[in-house]
């Protein structure tokens, strides 16, 4: 499969490494954990979102944008990097964030992402919880064009057919890493959301007949919704790709909702246990909102025996530690004032 008929930019830091997690399997008793960084991608900070748009900032480009647009909740990890992207192409940039938790604490609306989104030179402006947020990018848009800008408008997480290209190539990238080591991966977990990484993966994984099955820990959607989700996203990029429809089966698109807890973004005790752990154990630093989540369903479903002795689970990091810093007191840190 030649990704290289599709016009891409090249600021990632890539290839991502591949990592055991030694002390962690150890403590767990189970499988032989595997880690995959794309919390170094490198685009400030890094994170799995810097993947999806080499495709779709190629495409913004492509089409002659002068101005990007797009969404997320307040501390997106997609709109920090798409931020970034924007400035190193010199495109003005304007976001758009969901008030999603109601969270009004000062660390949460001001740090974190938020702070490097204003680093970056964005344009940001809040909307309300449960706003229809496509429609909101697209009023915009029509205003921008009244003015004589060129939009380019890019959905949540840069999850079309276009940004999961990115994780076609991330699913090439790491089956070829395995092979290099003789590492034969049984599973690959990673947190679920604007789906674009999941349909991706799963494209890129069936097409090469890997053998290798995905796993989703959805932090939003409940579990029907977020497959449904996925699989319409697979279809759209096989389709985008020129492939069979049957490449990918409903049933290979498996989304756990169980570890959402009461809403996205909205922290859960498994959540602070999962941070806690990998910070502590291996050095590597999740987020609050998807990676946290998404190894807290890892940790619970190897406690319930879903992952088996000597299996090889690789967990992709899908980063977003600058959040952390918007969720100062959730961890119960001794010494915080």
């Amino acid at each position: 499969m030649h990704l290289s008929r599709y016009p891409r930019l090249h600021f990632a830091h890539l290839p991502t490494p591949l990592e055991p997690l030694e002390r962690i399997s150890a403590e767990l008793g189970g499988p032989n954990l595997w880690i995959k960084r794309d919390d170094c991608t490198g685009l400030s900070s890094g994170g799995n979102k810097t993947r999806k748009l080499e495709f779709l900032m190629a495409d913004a480009v492509a089409q002659g944008a002068d101005t990007i647009i797009t969404q997320g909740a307040t501390q997106s990890n997609h709109a920090r990097q798409t931020c970034a992207a924007a400035a190193r192409l010199g495109l003005q940039c304007h976001i758009l964030l969901e008030d999603r938790t109601g969270y009004q604490d000062k660390a949460y609306v001001h740090n974190g992402n938020v702070l490097l989104d204003q680093l970056h030179g964005a344009s940001i402006s809040i909307r309300p919880a449960d706003s229809d947020m496509n429609a909101e990018m697209e009023q915009l848009a029509h205003l921008l064009r009244d003015d004589g800008r060129k939009p380019y408008v890019i959905p949540g997480g840069g999850s079309n057919e276009i940004g999961a290209l990115g994780y076609v190539n991330a699913a090439f990238e790491l089956t070829h890493q395995a092979n290099e080591r003789s590492l034969r991966i049984d599973h690959l977990v990673h947190a679920t959301g604007s789906a674009g990484t999941q349909a991706g993966l799963l494209v890129g994984m069936e097409a090469m007949n890997s053998g290798i099955p995905v796993y989703g820990v959805s932090v939003r959607a409940p579990k029907q919704k977020q497959e449904e989700n996925v699989y319409g996203l697979a279809q759209r990029t096989l389709d985008f790709m020129g492939l069979s429809p049957n490449l990918v089966a409903r049933e290979a698109v498996v989304a756990n909702s169980d570890y959402v807890g009461d809403g996205y973004g909205l922290p859960t005790n498994s959540m602070v246990e999962a941070v806690k752990m990998l910070a502590s154990y291996e050095g590597i630093l999740l987020d609050p909102v998807y990676s946290g989540k998404g190894f807290a369903g890892l940790i619970d479903l190897i406690r319930k025996g879903h992952f088996k002795q000597g299996e090889n689970v690789v967990f992709l990091h899908t980063g977003g530690s600058v959040s952390l810093f918007a969720y100062p007191k959730i961890f119960d840190l001794p010494g915080y004032i």
